[in-house]
């Protein structure tokens, strides 16, 4: 299943289903691709593919099923493919002593989860014993050199059935400041992800201005469309500004308190009245979490210990494996506060 991202330095996102052995080469064959089309030399391809049909392999030895996110993302230092595993297994009991150990277990190729890191330009995981296990990994054209994970990621998942998600999300910089979007197409499919993509164009298009201001330039320009629900945070150095409309849920949390941020009635690109700027603290270590109504609002961070610290891209993942529905297209962003753009 491939899912279309307005990420502008994302693309080519593909979710593939791990609930069989089988998946492993599907998800060899879907990773060699990207790399081979970036024209990676042909001894990166081979070890990206080696590395990522391990991880699935491990995935459905261990976990029994699970997801694998493959995707390519464009960073400073040239095209990375990045892959991003979820399961609901038991757990890694010792992630150190696996990546050091480098042992591999039994059923899979033998080259280990040490091997697989080494082989990698950076990586990250989650995991906890009986509830479960997210692990990215990121390649990038050289072998050996790192790539730093990003401070701001977004995830986008179509509802079960469907090729196309109907929710999108930017991310652009000002002058250092970051500024997100996350949009959902009403409805789902074709003409959903036509109205979420038209919103990210004008976002992205717009002069740079607050919240609000950058809302309506997006309101504006989905008059003709189904409309959208679509939210706008600004993240300044000690405070988030923030202005939605619909059922977009927007977070601030640092782990000790979790403060909401007020999204208004309304559709955009239709009836959207209320455009409304409003601030919130932003903690140093602080998250933003935005994600539209494919994710219950039920999350929290405190049966998570430990997933403040890591990654926003783990971060996401976990989010929308826990929280995320199947009967609708779900979409994740985070960013991570006191981090420079």
């Amino acid at each position: 299943m491939v899912a279309v991202t307005a990420d502008a330095t994302v693309e080519d996102v593909a979710w593939i289903t791990a609930d069989h052995v089988s998946a492993a080469g599907t998800a060899r064959r879907a990773a060699a691709a990207l790399a081979e089309r970036v024209g990676m030399g042909a001894d990166r391809v081979g070890e990206i593919g080696l590395a990522v049909t391990e991880l699935t392999a491990n995935l459905v030895k261990h976990a029994g099923s699970g997801a694998v996110l493959l995707r390519l993302r464009h960073a400073a230092a040239g095209p990375v493919v990045e892959v991003v595993t979820l399961d609901s297994g038991p757990g890694i009991d010792d992630v150190d002593a696996a990546v050091v150990d480098g042992t591999s277990s039994a059923g899979t190729l033998g080259i280990g989860l040490g091997a697989v890191v080494r082989m990698a330009s950076g990586w990250d995981a989650w995991t906890r014993p009986g509830a479960g296990t997210v692990l990215t990994a990121a390649f990038a054209a050289e072998a050996g050199a790192p790539v730093p994970a990003p401070s701001a990621v977004g995830l986008t998942r179509p509802m079960t059935g469907q090729e196309v998600c109907g929710d999108a999300y930017a991310i652009r910089e000002d002058d250092g400041v970051r500024t997100l979007l996350l949009a959902d197409g009403l409805g789902h499919g074709p003409l959903a992800a036509v109205a979420s993509a038209e919103a990210v164009r004008a976002f992205r298009a717009a002069a740079p201005a607050g919240p609000a201001d950058l809302l309506r330039v997006v309101h504006r320009a989905l008059a003709g469309t189904r409309g959208a629900a679509a939210a706008v945070a600004r993240l300044d150095a000690d405070q988030v500004r923030y202005a939605g409309v619909g059922n977009i849920a927007g977070v601030v949390d640092d782990g000790a308190t979790r403060r909401a941020m007020i999204s208004h009635p309304g559709i955009v690109g239709a009836q959207a009245r209320t455009i409304r700027e409003a601030s919130y603290p932003l903690p140093r270590g602080a998250v933003v979490v935005l994600h539209s109504d494919g994710v219950t609002e039920r999350h929290s961070f405190e049966p998570y210990p430990g997933l403040l610290g890591r990654s926003p891209l783990v971060t996401a993942a976990v989010l929308l494996r826990d929280f995320g529905v199947r009967r609708d297209d779900a979409s994740v962003v985070v960013a991570r506060a006191g981090v420079p753009a």
